[in-house]
């Protein structure tokens, strides 16, 4: 793989990802003003949460036509986001980002009237990752050589990411489908590196350790043992597996495991990469044929925190996996997340896992 580094006009990092080298010489020539980011982040005392507080980004670019896109390449007349007129991976730093390394620092200790919920600056970084230089195609149809190539651009961002002070975790994850709320259509992802872990991994670590402390047991161990073996596998190899877990939320949902524990991408020999191409290439053909449409997902890497105190075995005790999931039940209606969900984060889920895994198993990839 080879990684170039350029500039765009507003001074944001580009990368571009090639599996042989290519001169990366185009320049960007717009006119752009500097990004200007308001973020903060406020201390929820009663959930014990971070959240980002990010009104600057209600501007956004919101699906624009295709001929307007600002991930597809330049060309003659018009200049996007990428200066070159083909690339095979690029990696940027987002122009109306959650998060950014260079937002404002000076934020008052507390919110106006509320001294329980502290405030930060919103530090971090948000990277936007075009998996192709194909407006009109998705990551299930990319081939092998390409989504490896992905996967290597996630894993050097995760390690790039993770080397900045004040980074506590790196969040890779790819929102599918105009039903999710994509803004942009092009084949894209993204990343976010947080201040904080956020609340979904600092949950899973509480769970493992209350598991050790009560069983003294390896609750991450024994799941993937159970499950590689159990009803819900839709499909794996020597190095992954994929399956419906027992208590799922979504109606449609998968959580990929490698065999061997690791904390995060970077980690990851060849081999399991390549495996992991095969086996995550397999279940998006799944989700795009099991319907009379493609359905639309998320894919939400779950990675281990960033650093690890002394004393501590978040990063040894976790193990990497990867979360599919959708939000459609069945052709043409979605699952909403109504007041269970929404107001008391207690999920109600439409679909049996067990059937699931068995219809996503019979799906007949072409």
């Amino acid at each position: 793989m080879n990684r170039t580094s350029r500039r765009l006009a507003d001074g944001r990092e580009i990368l571009y990802f090639d599996r042989d080298a290519v001169p990366r010489d185009a320049v960007d020539t717009r006119d752009l003003p500097a990004v200007g980011t308001r973020s903060q982040l406020r201390y929820d005392a009663l959930l014990d949460e971070w959240v980002i507080i990010a009104s600057h980004r209600q501007t956004r670019t919101f699906l624009p036509p295709a001929d307007q896109c600002p991930l597809c390449p330049s060309r003659d007349g018009r200049i996007s986001e990428i200066p070159d007129s083909r690339y095979q991976v690029v990696v940027f730093e987002n122009r109306f980002p959650s998060l950014s390394t260079g937002v404002d620092r000076d934020v008052p200790p507390f919110a106006s009237g509320a001294p329980l919920a502290e405030l930060r600056p919103g530090f971090g970084r948000c990277e936007v990752v075009c998996f192709t230089d194909e407006h009109d195609r998705v990551f299930a149809e990319l081939g092998r050589d390409r989504a490896r190539l992905v996967v290597d651009a996630w894993a050097d961002r995760t390690a790039e990411l993770s080397r900045i002070e004040g980074v506590e975790h790196v969040f890779v994850f790819e929102n599918h489908g105009e039903e999710i709320g994509v803004t942009l259509t092009h084949p894209h992802g993204q990343i976010y590196a947080y201040p904080f872990v956020p609340p979904r991994v600092e949950r899973i670590q509480t769970s493992v350790r209350r598991h050790r402390e009560a069983t003294g047991g390896d609750l991450f161990a024994e799941l993937v043992d159970a499950e590689r073996s159990g009803p819900r596998v839709v499909t794996a190899n020597e190095h992954w597996t994929a399956f419906v877990p027992a208590a799922t939320r979504w109606p449609y949902e998968l959580q990929l495991f490698p065999t061997r524990r690791v904390p995060d991408i970077p980690a990851l020999t060849d081999e399991e990469r390549d495996a992991f191409v095969d086996v995550y290439l397999d279940v998006l053909g799944r989700f795009a044929r099991r319907m009379d449409t493609p359905m639309p997902y998320i894919a939400s890497w779950n990675q281990a925190p960033v650093r690890q105190a002394p004393g501590d075995t978040g990063r040894d005790d976790w193990w990497l996996h990867l979360q599919l999931f959708s939000f459609r039940r069945a052709p043409g209606k979605l699952k909403y997340l109504a007041g269970s969900e929404s107001g008391m984060g207690a999920f109600v889920t439409d679909t049996n896992p067990e059937d699931v895994a068995e219809q996503l198993r019979a799906v007949v990839l072409a």
